[in-house]
């Protein structure tokens, strides 16, 4: 019996300066992906990502298209080396976007313009300083989920990335976040932080960006992927390009749920992952949700040989 093998692209938060410098040395066709997307977006997004300065990198308009090509740019070089074929693909929030790129859903250069828009539509849809995000540590869902009804009072406060179990990100308006995370610390969390983010993503502050995604989401020629992408909203696949411009649109108010990602993952008996993209920040969640899933990154030609080895055999 072949073994099955799930894909996982990261999101927002997983980018660094030098990313995949040592993959692209050793493979042209990661710098071949970049020069691309730079044409699509009028600009030099490698010289950014290879150089920085790391503020103009860590700008959400800049950020998501970057992670969408280095996502894609590494499962690219999976491919071209003979890499195990996917049986399944799913992608953290943003990274939802590289999974529907390599499965062939969305065109590449689309792909990444939409990436941009999207970040822009979300920069937008909050003024600056009025939402923010938190990470609650050493909770469980419930807690959190009742934590963030509490302290909202009227305002935007949602449980909105549900990543590992006792992990869990907040989103909504700024006061709220910072009751929320004084209350959760009286709970008994481990942690309870804010995140270095200008945008309070996955919550309804981001209604005004879904609605004008959706707008530009009409201008994109989409299909149904080739391989099975696990969608954060629902965790399921679209079984329609019209269910799939529908979760896009969703995605940007709507939790990730990652931990029933992972989950369904290996429900369906796959017992193998990579992750496609720079860092191991899906490898460390993957870890914590479930032991039956063996997950390795792939950023670098060490890792990459690693990734290969694992998934060799039958």
């Amino acid at each position: 019996m072949t073994q099955k093998l799930a894909v996982f692209f990261p999101g927002q938060g997983a980018q660094s300066v030098g990313m995949l410098d040592a993959l692209a040395a050793a493979y042209p066709g990661v710098l071949h992906t970049f020069d691309e997307a730079s044409e699509a977006l009028g600009h030099n997004l490698w010289q950014l990502v290879s150089q920085g300065p790391k503020d103009d990198l860590d700008r959400t308009e800049n950020t998501q298209p970057a992670m969408l090509v280095a996502g894609v740019a590494v499962w690219r070089v999976w491919t071209q080396v003979g890499g195990r074929p996917a049986t399944l693909m799913a992608g953290h929030s943003l990274g939802e976007y590289a999974a529907l790129v390599a499965a062939e859903a969305m065109p590449f250069a689309d792909g990444v313009r939409l990436a941009a828009d999207r970040a822009r539509f979300m920069q937008e849809a909050v003024p600056a300083g009025e939402g923010a995000m938190a990470a609650v540590l050493g909770l469980d869902d419930d807690q959190v989920i009742a934590l963030c009804a509490e302290q909202a009072q009227g305002a935007v406060l949602a449980a909105v990335n549900f990543n590992s179990t006792g992990q869990v990100v907040i989103a909504g308006a700024t006061a709220a976040v910072t009751r929320a995370i004084a209350a959760a610390k009286l709970a008994g969390a481990k942690r309870a932080l804010p995140l270095p983010v200008s945008v309070p993503s996955h919550c309804d502050l981001m209604r005004p960006a879904a609605e004008r995604l959706a707008q530009r989401l009409a201008d994109v020629p989409l299909s149904l992927p080739t391989v099975p992408v696990i969608h954060n909203v629902n965790v399921a696949p679209a079984d329609s390009v019209e269910a799939l411009r529908d979760l896009l649109v969703r995605q940007l108010y709507s939790p990730v749920r990652w931990v029933e990602t992972v989950r369904s993952v290996t429900a369906q008996g796959v017992t193998r992952a990579i992750e496609c993209g720079p860092g191991k920040v899906l490898t460390g969640l993957c870890k914590r949700i479930d032991d039956n899933l063996t997950t390795l990154p792939v950023f670098d030609p060490k890792t990459l040989d690693a990734a290969l080895e694992m998934t060799a055999h039958a």
